[in-house]
C-alpha cells in the first residue's frame, strides 16, 4: 500500500481533476437552486380540565377523563401533524397552487401544492416539551404566514378534539350520576345510602366543572412565538455541501489512486 505523499506525488491531476468535478458538478445544483427560508412558529399544551382535576377524584372516577391535550404529551400534535387535511386547508387559504406555479387545474393543482407544502413543513416536539412548527418557502414573508397558519389549523383540530373528548366525558358523568341516584333509591342501609350520597357530591361538582369547561372552552394549545420573516435562507446549505462534496471527492480519489497505484506496481 503506497504512503499518502507517494499517491498525492503521482496522481496529483487525476485527483485534483476529480475533485474540481465534483464541487463543479455539485456548486451548479446548489448555487442554481431558489434559496429557501425557514420560518418557526412555538406552541405550549394548555393544561386541559380533564389532567388536571383527574388527581382530586378516585380511580373510578378518573377514567372517564378524556386524555387529550396533556401538558406532557404532544405525540398526539405530531401526529396529527401529518394530516393532509391540515395543508389542504392552508393551501386553499393562500391559493398555493398559484405560488408554486403547479402545471395542473382545479383540484389536482390544490392537492399537489398541499403535498409540497406538507414536505416543505416540518411539525414536531421539542426536548422542552415545546410544539415546533417550521415551514421552508422561497417567499422569506410568506414562510412565516404559513408557519402560522399551519399552527392554526393544529390549535383548532385540537381544540375541537378536547371539547368532544370533554363532551363525552361529561356524559359518562351524567350517565353514572343516574345510576348511583337509582342504586341510592333501591338501598336500605343508612350507612350505604351516606356512602352513596358522598360519590353523587363528588360527580356532581365534577360535572358543574365539566359544564363550565365546556361553555367556556380554553385553547389546547398556546402559542408563544408566532413564526417570523427570517432574512438568511436555511437551505440549500451550500457551504455544507460543498465542505462535505471536497472530503467525499478527496477521500474517493486517493482510494482511486491507491488502489491503480497497487494494480500498476502489480503489473510491472
Amino acid at each position: 500500500m503506497p504512503d499518502l505523499f507517494t499517491l498525492i506525488r503521482n496522481w496529483w491531476k487525476p485527483i485534483l481533476l476529480l475533485l474540481l468535478l465534483s464541487l463543479t458538478a455539485v456548486g451548479v445544483i446548489v448555487f442554481t437552486k431558489r434559496p429557501e427560508y425557514r420560518s418557526v412558529a412555538t406552541a405550549v399544551p394548555a393544561s386541559t380540565y380533564s389532567s388536571d382535576k383527574a388527581r382530586i377524584f378516585n380511580n373510578n372516577i378518573e377514567q372517564l377523563y378524556t386524555a387529550l391535550g396533556t401538558p406532557d404529551d404532544l405525540d398526539l400534535v405530531v401526529g396529527t401533524g401529518k394530516l393532509d387535511t391540515v395543508y389542504l386547508a392552508v393551501t386553499r387559504k393562500f391559493n398555493l397552487q398559484d405560488h408554486y406555479k403547479m402545471e395542473e387545474k382545479g383540484d389536482a393543482a390544490i392537492y399537489k401544492a398541499a403535498t409540497l407544502l406538507k414536505k416543505n413543513s416540518s411539525v414536531t416536539k421539542s426536548e422542552y416539551g415545546e410544539l415546533k412548527v417550521s415551514v421552508w418557502d422561497t417567499d422569506k414573508n410568506l414562510a412565516p404566514q404559513l408557519a402560522n397558519a399551519v399552527m392554526k389549523q393544529l390549535q383548532t383540530m385540537h381544540q375541537h378534539l378536547q371539547q368532544a373528548g370533554n363532551e363525552a366525558s361529561l356524559q359518562s358523568l351524567l350517565a353514572m350520576k343516574e345510576k348511583l341516584i337509582i342504586e341510592r333509591e333501591l338501598t336500605k342501609m343508612d350507612e350505604a345510602k351516606a356512602t352513596i350520597s358522598a360519590r353523587l357530591a363528588e360527580y356532581d361538582k365534577l360535572i358543574g366543572q365539566y359544564e363550565l369547561i365546556q361553555s367556556n372552552p380554553s385553547l389546547a394549545l398556546i402559542v408563544v412565538e408566532n413564526a417570523r420573516a427570517n432574512d438568511w435562507p436555511d437551505r440549500p446549505k451550500r457551504v455544507q455541501w460543498m465542505l462535505g462534496t471536497a472530503v467525499l471527492a478527496l477521500l474517493f480519489s486517493l482510494l482511486l489512486a491507491a488502489f491503480l497505484e497497487s494494480r500498476k506496481k502489480r503489473n510491472a
